[in-house]
C-alpha cells in the first residue's frame, strides 16, 4: 500500500503523508493518498493505466461525470477524489440521463482503437463495421476454449444466430464497458462519477445489460434513458457472465447456463 502511495505521490511531484486502502477493486489495488501539501488523490493499478486515462478523457468529452486524471504511467493512474455519499436507489433517474448522454456520442465503427483487459482476461476490440460479427467473435466465440464443451457448443449456436438476433448497424455508442453498480459513484441523488471504464463503441444496451448483472434498474431509469430493453439484454449479459465465470470460477456457470436457456440455445 505504501509503495503504491509513494509512486502516486512521486507522479504528482509531492511527498506522501498518508496512504489508505480503498475497497471495491477486485482486479486492481487502490489507495487514497494525502500529500504533505494537503493535496489528496486516488491511486490505482490496472491493466493499462494510460489507456484507461484516454477512456476517461473520451467519456469526459461526451459530458459524462468522471474523475479528473491527474497523472498516469505504465503502472498506475492517479485520479481526483470524488464525492460518494449516496446510493443508486435514489439516483436511477440521473443515471438514465447520464447514460443517454454518453450513448449519444457515436464512433465510426464498433470496437476501440486498442484492446484492453479485465485483469488477466483480454478484451479484444478490433474494429468492425458489422455489430453482430463483432459481438459473436469478440464477446462470445473468444470464450470457447475457456468453458466446458456443453457451454461452448451453445455459444457457437448463439454466435451463428447473432445476425438474426442483433441489429446489423445500431448506433455505435460510446460505452462505459463495465457498468455495474460498484463503478457508479453517487452524491445525494446525482451521479458524481462513472469509474473504471473499459470503453468501446457498440449498442448502448450493452451497458444497460451490465447494470442488470447485480442491480434491477427501475422504470424511472428507463424513462430517463429513453429506451426499453429486449432480448438483446440477455445476449449482452452473457459477456459479463462469461467474464465472471473465467475470472472467479464455476460458481457463475449456472448464470451462464440460465441465460443460454432463456435464449433457447
Amino acid at each position: 500500500m505504501s509503495a503504491l502511495g509513494e509512486r502516486g505521490a512521486a507522479l504528482l511531484g509531492g511527498t506522501l503523508q498518508r496512504a489508505t486502502g480503498v475497497g471495491g477493486g477486485s482486479l486492481s489495488q487502490i489507495v487514497r493518498i494525502r500529500l504533505s501539501d494537503g493535496r489528496e488523490a486516488i491511486v490505482k493499478t490496472g491493466p493499462a493505466p494510460v489507456q484507461e486515462a484516454a477512456m476517461l478523457a473520451a467519456m469526459a468529452a461526451a459530458g459524462a461525470p468522471v474523475p479528473a486524471v491527474l497523472a498516469a504511467d505504465g503502472q498506475i493512474l492517479v485520479l481526483s477524489v470524488i464525492e460518494n455519499n449516496g446510493g443508486l436507489a435514489g439516483a436511477w433517474t440521473d443515471l438514465g440521463h447520464v447514460l443517454k448522454g454518453l450513448h449519444d456520442t457515436h464512433g465510426q465503427d464498433y470496437g476501440w482503437r486498442c484492446d484492453y483487459a479485465f485483469g488477466p482476461l483480454a478484451i479484444v476490440n478490433t474494429p468492425s463495421g458489422d455489430w453482430p460479427s463483432f459481438w459473436a467473435e469478440h464477446r462470445l466465440l473468444n470464450n470457447l476454449r475457456h468453458v466446458d464443451c456443453a457451454i461452448a457448443r451453445r455459444l457457437e449456436r448463439l454466435a451463428a444466430d447473432c445476425p438474426n438476433r442483433l441489429p446489423l448497424h445500431p448506433a455505435p455508442s460510446l460505452l462505459h464497458g463495465d457498468l455495474w453498480g460498484g463503478n457508479v459513484l453517487v452524491a445525494g441523488t446525482k451521479i458524481s462519477a462513472l469509474i473504471d471504464p473499459a470503453c468501446y463503441y457498440g449498442d448502448g444496451l450493452v451497458d444497460v445489460a451490465m447494470l442488470q448483472m447485480f442491480d434491477a434498474p427501475p422504470a424511472e431509469f428507463f424513462a430517463a434513458y429513453g429506451k426499453a430493453g429486449d432480448e438483446r439484454l440477455l445476449i449482452y449479459r452473457l459477456w459479463p457472465a462469461l467474464v465472471h465465470l473465467r475470472l472467479f470460477g464455476t460458481g457463475y456457470g449456472s448464470l451462464v447456463r440460465s441465460l443460454l436457456d432463456a435464449l433457447g440455445v
